[in-house]
């Protein structure tokens, strides 16, 4: 199954005998929570999932937005009603980066159909509902594993062997700029892969094809393992979610550079890209 939706797909897959589950993951990083926004309007039977306390665990030796606990996770989700059995559209208010954390923890824990809207709340142009609804609870039990996922020495590893991506902006890679981490530059050996370039201005992903050929020049190749990483373990889901429709399999370094920039022990690159 295709991992992204149109607004036009989800308009038709809501109005079908079996509509998807679908959750609403606004969010705002160091920014205020946005459920108040989340209940002035949303997309009609949208439950809100709230990215800092359910589709992370709290901040601490293993980044600012480590792995949930599965049983708060799997309490969340079955709460908006997911279930095995039934398909799954994510969305967010931007560019799509809370909404891949959604969609990459879902995937990772055996969900087996999940979907983000492509452009996000902005893309869709159909009827807008206000207040909570109250789903009938979902049966989702999460079992971790089925996505690829790297820790700390094994993004190491694979920036020596395979294909390490720092989705992160440009500027921060090189280690001009550090606006959260205790200090700037990147792992190294890792090439610089801004997941904004991922998508147009109206923050639609690019087509298969366009992708395939950027992560190709990066060096992605049929032979080479691919790992991706950014400050905290979000906007790198998204790039994984550019990788799969491309077509290339890539593991998550979770804890990213909020973890690896921690540890005084590990080393720290700066510079332009290697490439």
């Amino acid at each position: 199954m295709n991992a992204i939706i149109s607004a036009a797909e989800l308009a038709n897959a809501l109005a079908g005998p079996k509509p998807p589950v679908v959750l609403d993951i606004r969010y705002q990083l160091g920014g205020p929570n946005l459920r108040p926004a989340y209940e002035e309007g949303h997309i009609p039977g949208a439950v809100f999932v709230d990215l800092d306390s359910e589709l992370a665990a709290p901040a601490g030796a293993g980044g600012r937005h480590p792995l949930p606990d599965m049983e708060v996770f799997g309490a969340a989700m079955q709460a908006a009603g997911v279930s095995a059995n039934r398909d799954v559209v994510v969305y967010d208010g931007g560019l799509g980066w809370a909404a891949a954390r959604a969609w990459w923890l879902l995937r990772w824990t055996g969900h087996p159909s999940v979907r983000v809207l492509d452009g996000g709340l902005a893309a869709w142009d159909g009827p807008i509902e206000a207040g909570t609804p109250s789903p009938v609870a979902g049966t989702f039990l999460p079992s971790p594993g089925a996505l690829p996922l790297l820790d700390a020495d094994g993004a190491a590893a694979l920036a020596r062997t395979g294909l390490l991506l720092d989705a992160r902006a440009a500027e921060r890679y090189r280690g001009e700029v550090e606006p959260i981490d205790r200090i700037a530059g990147h792992i190294p050996g890792a090439v610089s892969a801004p997941t904004t370039e991922n998508v147009t201005e109206s923050g639609h992903f690019r087509p298969a094809a366009e992708l395939a050929e950027r992560f190709k020049s990066l060096g992605a190749t049929g032979t080479c393992e691919v790992g991706v990483y950014c400050g905290s373990g979000v906007s790198a889901a998204h790039e994984i979610l550019a990788l799969q429709v491309a077509g290339i399999p890539a593991a998550l370094y979770a804890g990213s550079w909020s973890e690896w920039s921690a540890d005084e022990s590990r080393p720290v690159a700066t510079g332009p890209d290697p490439q």
